[in-house]
């Protein structure tokens, strides 16, 4: 990638030269073209959709309805299957409740991994209340993969449901989801995927993957806050209820019963995040302009180089999987300084990364730490970017040895 011009593309990033962003793993910066589809849509488009018969309405509606097809083209789906929510947290309690609530009972069980983001679990914590179900996870080993000899010994007639992450948001692990999914579909359970940070960063076939849903945060792939996708296999969603009642999603409503539109439509009450699934489309598109194989490749080739020059920190512990099944993701401690100190002084050499337990308490308790640092990349970010990264924390050693 010529990666002068395309960092170009992102304002925040041209106009802070001094700033190192390594947080996409929490939101991505924004292209021009995303900003300018919501800019657009505002001052040309502005009009609520599938309602109106007027011009206006119309041609918001194309607009909308175009963003979906290019969410289907980019997951490799059906139109049909593509539903707009605002998150994958809107995604996960979409399907714990529409299809869990009301398929799920005493004795039965969910199967998740110690690495779930809390979007992964507390939605299947909340219905298993409801319901009497079961929550059970599949360990991790020392390495930071899934265990996956621990599988077949956890998949029984009572497994209801797997749910898991598809690249870890912490330690950056790629879960051989079709592998699983086979084994899940076998024992006659249902696959959801937790996508939020594989689909910004990797080739995602949705159905090659073998699962049952699928669930996207658009600010993590170039898009805006408050667009998600939930991807449903049709077959199952069309025997589903729906998840919100009101406006859009129904065929005929009486004073005492309502029936329900065909999916997506029947998921998506209420006006939708029209602005913000038009920009997620514009997103989706810049993504595939690029080539997901590149921006693959190119989030492989900082963490290798990233991996490599940490070594030279002295004190500085990664954590994650070394190997091809890891994204551009990079937690660490350094010695006893705290993450959120570490996130601070790293700030104050123009250095953005997360600190905390990431929203993955478990996955934190499993490694035996409060919390850790975390460093991310995107197709925006560049070995130089690595290089100051690296120095910064040398100069944080050397400041602050008498605590390390």
């Amino acid at each position: 990638m010529d990666l002068s011009a395309l960092r170009e593309d992102f304002p925040l990033i041209a106009k802070n030269p001094h700033l190192v962003y390594l947080d996409s793993a929490a939101t991505s910066q924004k292209p021009k073209r995303v900003i300018e589809a919501l800019k657009r849509y505002y001052e040309e488009l502005n009009a609520n959709v599938h309602r109106g018969a007027y011009r206006l309405s119309v041609a918001a509606t194309e607009a909308y309805e175009e963003a979906r097809r290019r969410m289907a083209r980019f997951l490799k789906a059906e139109e049909r299957e593509v539903i707009f929510v605002r998150n994958t947290t809107e995604a996960m309690n979409l399907v714990a409740y529409a299809w869990g609530l009301r398929n799920l009972k005493e004795g039965d069980e969910i199967l998740v991994t110690e690495m779930e983001h809390h979007a992964g679990l507390v939605p299947w914590h909340l219905v298993a209340g409801l319901t009497g179900a079961r929550v059970r996870a599949i360990p991790l080993t020392e390495e930071g993969r899934l265990d996956l000899s621990a599988l077949d010994g956890l998949l029984s007639e009572r497994t209801r449901v797997v749910s898991l992450v598809h690249m870890s948001n912490v330690l950056g692990t790629i879960n051989p989801v079709a592998e699983i999914a086979k084994k899940a579909k076998a024992a006659g359970a249902l696959v959801v995927v937790d996508g939020a940070q594989s689909a910004p960063h990797l080739p995602v076939d949705v159905k090659a993957l073998g699962a049952d849903f699928f669930a996207l945060s658009g600010h993590k792939m170039l898009g805006p806050t408050g667009a998600g996708v939930l991807w449903g296999r049709y077959e199952v969603l069309e025997g589903m209820m729906p998840f919100l009642g009101g406006g859009e999603m129904i065929r005929e409503v009486f004073v005492d019963r309502s029936t329900y539109a065909p999916p997506p439509g029947r998921f998506e009450a209420g006006t939708p995040p029209i602005a913000e699934a038009i920009a997620l489309g514009e997103a989706a598109q810049y993504l595939m302009e690029v080539g997901m194989e590149r921006v693959y490749a190119h989030d492989r080739a900082l963490l290798d180089y990233a991996l490599k020059r940490l070594e030279e920190v002295p004190h500085l512990r990664v954590y994650g999987p070394q190997g091809p099944d890891r994204g551009g993701v990079i937690p660490f401690t350094l010695g006893r300084l705290h993450a959120h100190d570490l996130a601070t002084f790293l700030d104050e050499e123009g250095i953005a990364v997360r600190a905390g337990h990431h929203c993955a308490q478990p996955l934190h308790r499993r490694l035996g730490l409060a919390a850790t640092a975390r460093a991310s990349f995107y197709l925006y970010n560049t070995k130089e970017e690595v290089d100051r990264f690296v120095e910064a924390l040398l100069r944080i050693v050397h400041k602050y040895r008498a605590w390390l």
